[in-house]
């Protein structure tokens, strides 16, 4: 184990850290350049993934209507879920305590802990959310948040550890949490279709001789 900051971080860990960011450091800078971007380029990608699996079920059923509005959810109560074990773990970042170059530039002020990976738990909640609304797009958002959560290992400023938890754990939330809201908001939509309009029925009868 390695001491970081008030965690013991698993050496494996440590030591894949290492040896990403020293390929990283010494990778062509096309490969810098593009994974550097990559690694909030990505999430916006997903972002745009989940807006159209979200529109393509917007002329559906209830529920499909239902997982169209709370597609956002997962994505956001994973981001707050990885805020809070992050002050509860405490980790150090990786750039702050092991001595290497990284492509990131600077490493995130003191206090900004490492574990989990924030992009990596949005990337992982918005790739499965998306696949859990269209299996096309799915399928493309899956690699992609891979590699948005391999990106902040190479730019250097999260451990490998520190990603994996993320991208499973906000896959994890989006599982739980879309049929979780999906079924209460389907049946809200439905009783709504079903409702009489009863301002118009007035209208109607009053407008009759």
């Amino acid at each position: 184990m390695v001491n970081n900051g008030s965690t013991d971080v698993p050496e494996i860990s440590a030591e894949w850290y290492r040896d990403v960011v020293d390929a990283a450091a010494g990778s062509p800078e096309p490969v810098q350049w593009f994974v550097g971007h990559a690694t909030e380029g990505v999430i916006l990608l997903l972002g745009a993934l989940l807006v159209m699996a979200a529109l393509s079920r917007r002329s559906g059923g209830p529920h499909d209507r239902a997982l169209a509005l709370i597609s956002p959810v997962p994505a956001l109560l994973a981001y707050v879920g990885s805020e809070f074990f992050k002050t509860v773990v405490d980790q150090d970042r990786p750039c702050r305590t092991i001595g290497r170059e990284i492509i990131a530039g600077a490493c995130p002020p003191p206090g900004d802990w490492s574990f989990p990976s924030n992009h990596a738990t949005i990337a992982g909640a918005l790739a499965v959310t998306t696949l859990l609304l269209s299996r096309r797009l799915g399928l493309i958002a899956l690699p992609l948040a891979a590699l948005g959560a391999f990106s902040r290992v190479f730019v250097g400023v999260h451990y490998p550890h520190d990603v994996i938890a993320g991208v499973l754990f906000g896959a994890l939330v989006a599982v739980v949490v879309t049929p979780l809201l999906a079924r209460p908001t389907s049946e809200v939509l439905r009783r709504r279709a079903n409702r009489p309009d009863r301002p118009v029925a007035k209208l109607a009868s009053r407008s009759r001789p």
